[in-house]
């Protein structure tokens, strides 16, 4: 049974799409129920509408401070029977995460963290750090959304090289690439070890 999930995107929606693919083949046993932006011009918003998502617009600025911004996030989530909550592009601080969703918030971030992370590391300032600091290797890191920007416990982690002559586009279509495997890898784990323990827990 596919389990009801809510994503949360801030810009053009790539990672989503790569979702509603795999949740349209019955590759992923997921239910995208509503997709929350924090930005009304993203193009995320018109893919879920192409898909027939439900989606809502929250933006920060129209919020007083972070925790009634989480909370209205939270209610969404709520609203859409949402068991877990995908970050696909989301670009707002959450905090605090609340009780009844902890561990159950994931993100996919461009580098492997905990390099390369942190407030203002996103897209392609990700990778201009990365080619500026001169390193071998790059990749991503799926990891649990806590009430820290790119923290939280790592799930799982893909390399990728920095190859000479690289540029922020070259590197950062090779990083996505790998994205589209991680995520969805990450996302399966999750589900087993939910579904092993309700298991263990007995009627």
């Amino acid at each position: 049974m596919a389990t009801p999930v809510a994503v949360l995107l801030s810009g053009s929606g790539r990672t989503l799409q790569n979702l509603l693919d795999l949740q349209a083949s019955g590759e992923l046993p997921i239910a995208i129920r509503h997709v929350v932006s924090s930005r009304d011009d993203a193009y995320g918003l018109v893919r879920a509408e192409k898909a027939g998502v439900a989606r809502t617009v929250l933006r920060r600025k129209d919020a007083p401070d972070t925790a009634t911004y989480t909370g209205r996030v939270f209610d969404a989530c709520r609203a859409a029977g949402a068991e877990l909550v995908l970050c696909a592009g989301w670009l707002v601080l959450l905090r605090p995460v609340p009780d009844d969703y902890r561990g159950k918030v994931l993100n996919i971030h461009p580098a492997l963290l905990p390099a390369f992370g942190g407030k203002g590391f996103y897209g392609d300032k990700v990778h201009a750090a990365v080619l500026s600091a001169g390193v071998p290797v790059t990749g991503c890191t799926v990891h649990l959304v806590d009430d820290e920007y790119d923290h939280g416990e790592v799930l799982l982690q893909r390399q990728v090289p920095v190859l000479p002559g690289d540029t922020v586009e070259s590197l950062g279509h090779r990083v996505f690439d790998a994205e589209l495997e991680a995520y969805p890898t990450a996302i399966r784990a999750w589900l087993s070890a939910r579904e092993q323990a309700r298991r263990g827990a007995g009627p």
